[in-house]
């Protein structure tokens, strides 16, 4: 990503990490990544980029993850607040006609789209939630998928599922799970050695996780105001999603007014990558 270089912008004093690409003075299109205490920007980026052609594209990495400095607190409202802040800095910086937002999050970013969408409703025009869920409930359903698709990921096990919902000793503990956890998030056949160098080389925080699955942040549940959300939705989801499954995907769709579904077959966790042309056209058709 050389011709993308990593930049950095303080948001309510944390020295949040970011890329962008596209004309600055078109529409902001913010993209959020999964993964309580491990996630990073990179790969949501590779994903969305075809579409600075007409927008622009913004994916950082939230306080606490990736590049991005290591400022508590780690909570869902301080996250919602810093996307916040960040499109207002771009609207300011670029003096952009059309200050709302394209909000685009995946799995844990999800969640914080959908908590954006509550709280700030005039931040953006358009929803989009890929592989993400309404509630915490979705916990339930993974551990049944997991129950099945064990094989696929041998190393993994029950209790190192319950660690991810809930909470790691320490950094050591918590690279291990995420690497015996890998297989199963793409339908793609998996490559250990690289599956081995990204867990490695992954910048994580046992502590950042712990926080953001507290007793405080762990409970969420939108399901009572999804219908509150005006934006325009679309909701995307691989039919094999094991962590989140299209029936979240489906809940969501009953409960937001007006939105649209796209269950994508033979697609797992990480659709908008398994799948890149497929989505991009349904978000360019979903935003036209």
């Amino acid at each position: 990503m050389t011709s993308f270089p990593l930049k950095f912008v303080k948001i309510n004093g944390a020295d949040l990490a970011y890329r962008e690409a596209g004309d600055p003075s078109n529409q902001l299109f913010i993209t959020l990544h999964g993964g309580r205490g491990f996630g990073s920007h990179e790969s949501d980026f590779e994903a969305y980029r075809p579409l600075s052609d007409r927008y622009h594209v913004v994916s950082f990495d939230f306080r606490g993850h990736g590049q991005s400095s290591f400022t508590p607190p780690y909570t869902f409202k301080q996250i919602v607040d810093d996307i916040e802040g960040l499109r207002i800095h771009f609207n300011n910086a670029y003096r952009k006609t059309d200050t709302k937002a394209v909000i685009c999050g995946g799995s844990f970013g999800g969640f914080l789209a959908q908590q954006y969408a509550i709280t700030y409703p005039d931040g953006l025009s358009h929803l989009i939630l890929r592989g993400t869920a309404p509630s915490y409930e979705h916990e339930e359903e993974a551990f049944r998928v997991l129950g099945q698709r064990l094989s696929k990921a041998p190393l993994a096990s029950i209790n190192m599922l319950k660690k991810v919902f809930g909470s790691f000793t320490d950094d050591d503990e918590m690279r291990l799970v995420m690497f015996a956890i890998g297989p199963l998030y793409s339908e793609a056949h998996y490559d250990a050695d690289k599956g081995l160098e990204a867990s490695r080389s992954r910048r994580l925080s046992a502590k950042v996780h712990n926080d953001l699955y507290s007793e405080e942040e762990k409970y969420f549940d939108y399901r009572p105001k999804m219908k509150e959300i005006k934006a325009k939705t679309l909701i995307v989801v691989g039919a094999e999603d094991w962590i989140c499954p299209p029936s979240q995907s489906q809940l969501m769709h009953d409960g937001i007014p007006g939105s649209q579904l796209l269950v994508v077959p033979d697609a797992n966790h990480s659709v908008h990558s398994e799948r890149n042309t497929e989505v991009i056209a349904a978000i360019r058709d979903f935003l036209s």
